[in-house]
């Protein structure tokens, strides 16, 4: 039997959403508290489009195919984050521009007792956010508020955190070409502001004692410095970060604190560490085999 002539064609299903295998050593167990999955919950499957990655221990993240995906700067800024806050784990955290949530679920997986919020402008990624903590179990602990960082209103009356993280995009408008793929732009080029706006949010919602970690380009830090001493806030920890032995800092990870509780630290540190993540060769250092092993990922490659 034929299509009868003129009749319309049926249109093709879109192909199902991805569930990504798990590449590890053999015999690695995966560290951390476990995920809850999707618990027979459709919207906790993969729709079109989309495909549900590995993140640390056995955590997964929802992400689009073709979209703002989490990287190296999220691992390293929650790696971080943990080590900042690993004296005195948070009671309360905050990722300031969540996106998707990478950075939000690692300092959640980390710290299996704090309270977590995220705060994100894109509702696509806000929703995909919050759906991943689902998948997680931890949406019990933890939120995504939909809304600007720019604006006080997205934090309660008195709400304060002992840990605040934010990796600002990298691009002022008009210094590049955006992106036309979903997400994408608004995660590199400041549409919402830069690191001056991710820092005054940062000290607007940080608790005494805590710590504030921003992630930025390499070369900018006038800008954190000045950014941060308008707020009194103070660097007390400058990380940058080299991808291959040899070649120029992409990203620095700054770890900022009041200046009333930074200790004897007179004025904002001015010599970064640095952390290689691959040899000449194209290896992972052993400094970066440790971010991942303290990050619940392989430090080693599958075979």
């Amino acid at each position: 039997m034929t299509r009868a002539q003129g009749a319309p064609e049926r249109a093709a299903a879109p192909p199902p959403g991805i569930v990504r295998a798990a590449r590890r050593p053999p015999g690695w167990v995966a560290p951390g508290p476990p995920p809850a999955g999707a618990r027979g919950r459709a919207d906790l499957e993969p729709g079109p489009g989309e495909d549900l990655c590995l993140l640390s221990g056995d955590w997964r993240i929802f992400q689009q195919v073709r979209g703002h995906r989490w990287s190296l700067d999220d691992l390293v800024t929650a790696w971080i984050a943990g080590r900042a806050a690993s004296d005195a784990p948070p009671a309360r955290a905050l990722d300031l521009g969540c996106g998707i949530g990478s950075v939000l679920m690692m300092i959640a997986w980390r710290f299996p007792a704090a309270a977590c919020v995220g705060i994100e402008a894109q509702a696509l990624s806000a929703a995909m956010a919050q759906r991943s903590l689902a998948w997680n179990g931890a949406d019990d602990r933890c939120e995504v508020r939909l809304g600007d960082l720019r604006d006080a209103a997205m934090l309660r009356a008195g709400e304060r955190f002992d840990l605040v993280t934010g990796t600002p995009p990298y691009f002022p408008r008009g210094q590049g070409v955006e992106s036309e793929k979903v997400q994408c732009a608004p995660c590199r080029f400041e549409h919402r502001g830069g690191v001056e706006a991710y820092i005054v949010a940062g000290a607007r919602a940080l608790a005494e004692g805590g710590r504030l970690i921003l992630c930025g380009a390499a070369g900018e830090w006038d800008r954190v410095r000045a950014a941060a001493a308008e707020v009194d806030l103070r660097v007390i920890d400058w990380l940058e970060v080299i991808p291959r032995e040899g070649k120029a800092p992409l990203v620095a990870v700054w770890t900022l604190a009041r200046a009333s509780v930074s200790g004897d630290i007179a004025s904002s540190i001015g010599t970064p560490r640095s952390l290689v993540v691959r040899d000449r060769s194209g290896a992972w250092t052993s400094d970066f085999a440790r971010v991942r092993h303290d990050m619940g990922i392989p430090s080693s490659p599958p075979r």
